[in-house]
């Protein structure tokens, strides 16, 4: 409504409201609720190497196999619960110092590397 100088009101034009197209949805994407969980849930339980820990294993020749991996999932749900941040993880012949919260590998060694080797910044160990 606009008010001209004789204090008249003056009626404005209705304008129309936006078009909304037939079917169309909020969510466009094609991914269900049930979906997105998982693969949320799939994202938080995986665990991450680091670089350094990569170039370690590397350097060092260690190999974790599917069935050491799921052991070392296990392992972080575990220490999780108890409230562990960084964990010292032995699973069969390898230590791994892992971030507990990011999931993450930080640094790998093999039995030769273990012999009289000192492991800091870590409040739990796991022997998965």
């Amino acid at each position: 409504m606009v008010i001209n100088n004789n204090s008249r009101i003056i009626p404005q034009p209705v304008t129309q409201a936006p078009q909304v197209r037939q079917g169309s949805n909020i969510a466009t994407n094609k991914t269900g609720f049930g979906e997105v969980l998982q693969q949320q849930i799939q994202q938080q339980s995986d665990v991450k190497i680091s670089k350094h820990a990569e170039m370690r294993m590397e350097s060092r020749n260690i190999k974790i196999s599917e069935t050491q991996m799921e052991r070392i999932k296990n392992g972080i749900n575990k220490a999780q619960e108890k409230g562990v941040k960084d964990s010292l993880m032995l699973v069969d012949n390898v230590a791994l110092v892992v971030n507990v919260k990011n999931r993450t590998v930080v640094t790998a060694a093999n039995t030769q590397e273990l012999k009289e080797n000192v492991f800091t910044n870590i409040d739990g160990a796991v022997i998965v």
